[in-house]
């Protein structure tokens, strides 16, 4: 059993390093367009019309693949004194209802991403003409991911206190 969780692990952690790769690139592809943009706007007194538009795609790329990498590996801001401070058994019980929390979250955003993309597939972006749902896309990504990164702590945790550790 230690073995298939910890071939799930090598799973989820590269899903994970996979976001980070792709929103690090994503990263350096937004500073060149403000590169462009500024080069374009001062230099050639040609303001380029798609980098505002393809950067707003761009951010919320970068967030929502970044924050699902950063519950995968728990790298998220967090204020956990009283949590950690906090008796074993109320301990476990909070990490559930904060656990609970993300996994219900991440399925709004999943499914009212879904339902946003549905809604805007035959909506272009101004300036790209791509459609509008690839604003949404992300949040479904995000959300889906979001419940199968806490999903898996989860049952690690469960798994970890059956076995008494």
């Amino acid at each position: 059993m230690a073995a298939g969780t910890s071939a799930c692990d090598k799973v989820l952690d590269a899903l994970a390093r996979l976001c980070l790769i792709v929103a690090g690139v994503l990263l350096v592809f937004l500073i060149f367009s403000f590169g462009w943009l500024v080069f374009g706007r001062y230099v050639l007194n040609d303001t380029p019309t798609w980098i505002e538009q393809s950067s707003l795609l761009i951010v919320v790329y970068i967030t929502c693949l970044g924050a699902a990498a950063g519950v995968r590996f728990h790298s998220h801001l967090s204020i956990d004194f009283l949590r950690e401070g906090a008796p074993r058994p109320l301990r476990l019980l909070m990490q559930l209802i904060a656990d609970a929390f993300v996994i219900a979250f991440g399925s709004v955003m999943a499914w009212q991403g879904g339902l946003m993309m549905v809604n805007n597939a035959d909506r272009p972006i101004p300036m790209l003409g791509l459609s509008e749902s690839w604003r949404s896309a992300p949040l479904v990504a995000c959300g889906v991911l979001l419940v199968i990164f806490t999903g898996a702590d989860l049952i690690q945790r469960a798994m970890s206190t059956r076995k008494g550790r």
